[in-house]
């Protein structure tokens, strides 16, 4: 037991203070992200809109991700990355207070646009961040110890979203959002030094490549599109499966998305500093991580066993740990010879368009054809995504 806390103690070490800081900040702020998991039902059980709608309010859902993390990426090569940061956390807070004031269809499509614009122009900032305070044999365990603050705070996050819901209604959540979000870059300001981020931000490149010239990081990016249009299905179309198939509560949904979190935090990092020993590409492990996403949604296709839900999230989860920690740190490895805003942005760029149009095809599938053929579609466009990584993989990853 003692060398097995050992090696997991062990897996943690040789990352910066600053990486830590940046980890904390982002679990304040996930820790409050319980309007997100619970978003499909409370506009179609609070507000009693139809899934055709929640499909489009989604989809302005993905717009404004989209248009925030460009806005950012380029507001992150021009100001620097703490300043984009800062802002974004605190007008975020404002916009959750803001949002759940709305009441008509076409207010909400609008105030969830105008949110996700603000708040995903932090995405790619955090990137560049992480990338300037972490060491070069560190940046995959960097990117892990950021999304276990997030997944810590996803855990923590649904769990209490439900009782929340249970004990007084929906609105609640969109203040305790905005309250966090506030905290977090209360928390930034006095953490984080703007000197030391000035000086790690004057090294550039006076002749960078440009991300969308890129041939072999585009293809890299189409299959991020692909994976991200499987996995934002189970913060969309998953939850209410679960709900008016399986007959599960709000406070059940949250404990089935609560334990994804928790096995991300208790094994990721140890199975990211394993995998990184072993003799695999960075691209081969995305495979891997795409594969055992798409084949979580077979678990939903079949039987009424409630054990059939816990093992395809189980196969989500473990898909999900793999494949971002080394997905993020392929980009990041990609961004050092300049543009660095415009490389991370395009990143995150690549699940704003799954959001785009995921959540909207999801509703729209499950509408007319049912959730079943709703989960095949998904396995099918999983597998898209390994083609196209497995073409990549033929070219050496030269890009």
């Amino acid at each position: 037991m003692k060398r097995l806390y050992r090696s997991y103690m062990n897996s943690f070490k040789g990352l910066s203070r600053e990486v830590w800081w940046l980890a904390l900040v982002t679990l304040i702020n996930r820790a409050g992200t319980m309007v997100i998991p619970f978003l499909s039902l409370y506009l179609t059980q609070d507000r009693g809109f139809t899934l055709e709608n929640v499909g489009v309010i989604m989809s302005c859902f993905g717009l404004g991700s989209l248009a925030g993390t460009w806005i950012g990426g380029k507001l992150t090569d021009w100001l620097g990355y703490y300043k984009v940061m800062t802002s974004s956390l605190f007008l975020t807070g404002l916009a959750f207070f803001w949002l759940q004031g709305l009441e008509s269809y076409y207010a909400i499509c609008a105030g969830v646009f105008i949110l996700m614009v603000i708040a995903d122009a932090f995405r790619p900032a955090a990137y560049v961040a992480m990338d300037a305070y972490s060491e070069d044999e560190n940046k995959t365990r960097s990117v892990t110890l950021i999304r276990l603050a997030i997944n810590l705070g996803y855990s923590a996050g649904p769990a209490i979203g439900g009782a929340i819901i249970a004990s007084s209604g929906y609105a609640s959540l969109f203040w305790i959002d905005g309250i966090t979000c506030l905290l977090a870059a209360a928390l930034l300001l006095v953490v984080l030094h703007p000197a030391k981020v000035e000086v790690m931000e004057s090294a550039t490149n006076n002749s960078p490549r440009s991300a969308y010239r890129n041939s072999g990081y585009l293809l890299f990016i189409a299959a991020m599109v692909l994976l991200g249009f499987i996995f934002v299905q189970y913060f969309s179309t998953v939850p209410l499966f679960y709900n008016e198939v399986r007959g599960l509560s709000e406070f059940n949904i949250g404990l089935l998305l609560a334990m994804n979190g928790m096995i991300i935090f208790i094994f990721e990092m140890p199975l990211i500093k394993y995998l990184e020993s072993r003799p695999l590409t960075q691209i081969t492990l995305m495979i891997i991580g795409i594969g055992l996403t798409a084949l979580s949604f077979v678990f939903l296709t079949f039987g009424s066993w409630t054990g059939l839900l816990v093992i395809g999230m189980l196969m989500m989860t473990f898909g999900e740990m793999i494949i971002f920690p080394f997905s993020s740190a392929f980009a990041m490895k990609k961004s050092r010879g300049g543009k660095q805003g415009e490389y991370m942005a395009l990143y995150n760029i690549a699940f704003s368009i799954s959001h785009i149009f995921a959540h909207n095809g999801g509703m729209q599938s499950i509408a007319n054809f049912g959730f079943k053929w709703t989960w095949y579609f998904a396995m099918v466009i999983g597998i898209l995504g390994i083609f196209l990584l497995m073409i990549l993989q033929s070219r050496k990853a030269t890009v």
